[in-house]
């Protein structure tokens, strides 16, 4: 349920209100978010204005506790001199929204929502309903706000709590045109610790609150933060939308500039494809190949590496864990397997709140004495058509990920705590000169600190 705090918060960013408001709540559950825009009505509106509240909530207990707020909500106004009438409809929305949407007629003035989070599978219905009105979408939350958008009015407003997956990724890429062909960006709020705001958060990215403009010329976007649903360390500042979706960027990734990031310059001058490199995830995937797989090694096996060998910066093979060690070579596996070579490699995953979200790592050859490498799914791997690359081009690409610069940019650009090779490989990066500097200085030094990095970083600013 959203709580008390942050519904009022949301209800506070509607800016328009006009004599006749007809509001939207989908997936209302107990009626939290309604509750909230009365009270913002009641405050805000002209005297004599009406409020018209449809809420949608599918599920019968939470249903019930709905009738008895929109009931109490009613009466409230009543009191203060104001007309707010409620219906509650018990139907499915995605059904009924994107039957209505298909049709003319009375539209609403306002939507706020939390929707629910789930995955649509590829054969769920409602991917075929939701085509029939050219919205392709992948999760729950992404469908009901895009039919919340396409039954909003013109200088409609839409206000919503969701997940920010959609910001970044393939799966998501052609929601992002479909929505940002129909509605202004006009405020989005970060929270900068997912565990205060939202006590019951299972989900590895953060949440946002994002206000929306239907069918109006985009401008300036509020950037807002707090540390909590408190809001009481309330800070915004005005981006322009250049910042938030850059102009030549063709996947239209919605960026949120939350950390300030000075200069880079030519820090960020070329991507992978440029330098000639890919990034792929990690092709092993373990429990495919168990009967393959080996604790330790033995003949006729290669390394089978996973992120914990690499824990804390230093590279530790074989290591005594629950995993195994090694892979045999074979005709099953060699199709999985990666040949000799020096490799930049990433973790895939970090907890909620560790201090840096991009953590690399060299793989050096000389290390480990081997034909073959198996590297496992949960890592992402830098290459060169499935070889390794250059010593120093391996060594500059970790010193460049591991800089605190680079981590505020990605921050900005995704809030997952996954790092996916989607990411790395849209992410931009030094030029190869100065890739090939940064791995000759990191070549001759045994360690290097936050601080050692950050300041090499410095030097390179404006190379």
């Amino acid at each position: 349920m959203t709580p008390s705090e942050i519904a009022h918060f949301m209800a506070s960013l509607f800016q328009r209100w006009p004599d006749k408001v007809r509001m939207l709540d989908p997936g209302a559950g107990i009626g939290s978010l309604s509750e909230a825009f009365a009270a913002s009505f009641l405050k805000k509106a002209r005297v004599g204005s009406q409020l018209e509240i449809s809420a949608y909530e599918i599920e019968p207990i939470l249903a019930g506790h709905l009738r008895e707020h929109l009931f109490a909500i009613e009466s409230v106004a009543g009191k203060h001199g104001g007309f707010i009438r409620t219906e509650l409809h018990q139907r499915d929305f995605i059904e009924e929204a994107t039957f209505a949407s298909q049709f003319p007629g009375a539209r609403y003035t306002h939507v706020i929502l939390n929707p629910p989070y789930k995955k649509i599978s590829n054969s769920s219905e409602y991917r075929t309903l939701l085509r029939h009105i050219g919205v392709e979408t992948v999760n729950l939350y992404a469908a009901f706000l895009a039919l919340s958008v396409a039954l909003t009015e013109n200088e409609g407003e839409i206000v919503a709590i969701i997940p920010r997956s959609f910001c970044n990724g393939m799966y998501f890429r052609q929601f992002r045109a479909w929505l940002l062909e129909r509605v202004a960006i006009s405020h989005i709020h970060v929270f900068d610790s997912r565990n205060k705001a939202f006590s019951d958060d299972s989900v590895l990215q953060e949440n946002i609150i994002i206000r929306l403009e239907k069918g109006v010329t985009q401008g300036h976007v509020i950037i807002s933060t707090s540390n909590d649903a408190s809001f009481s360390d309330y800070k915004e500042r005005s981006v322009p939308f250049s910042e938030i979706v850059h102009p030549a960027d063709h996947e239209q990734y919605i960026h949120i500039p939350t950390h300030a990031v000075a200069g880079g310059g030519s820090l960020f001058a070329c991507s992978l494809a440029d330098l000639g490199l890919q990034v792929s995830t990690g092709p092993v995937v373990d429990f495919r190949v168990k009967a393959h797989t080996r604790a330790n090694p033995t003949d006729g096996s290669v390394p089978l590496l996973y992120a914990h060998h690499f824990a804390k910066g230093v590279f530790n093979w074989p290591r005594e864990h629950k995993k195994p060690n090694a892979i045999l070579v074979n005709d099953e596996t060699r199709k999985w397997l990666m040949p000799r070579g020096w490799y930049a490699v990433t973790k895939r995953f970090s907890s909620k709140e560790e201090r840096r979200r991009l953590v690399s790592f060299v793989l050096d050859p000389t290390k480990l004495n081997a034909d073959f490498y198996g590297f496992e799914n949960h890592l992402n791997i830098i290459h060169s058509g499935k070889q390794g690359i250059d010593p120093d081009m391996a060594r500059g690409i970790s010193v460049f990920l591991n800089s605190t610069i680079v981590d505020l940019h990605f921050r900005n650009f995704s809030g997952h705590t996954q790092v996916n090779a989607t990411d790395l490989r849209t992410m931009r990066y030094p030029s190869k000169e100065v890739l090939k500097a940064l791995g000759k200085w990191s070549g001759v030094r045994e360690t290097s600190d936050q601080t050692d990095i950050d300041l090499k970083i410095e030097e390179f600013h404006d190379y």
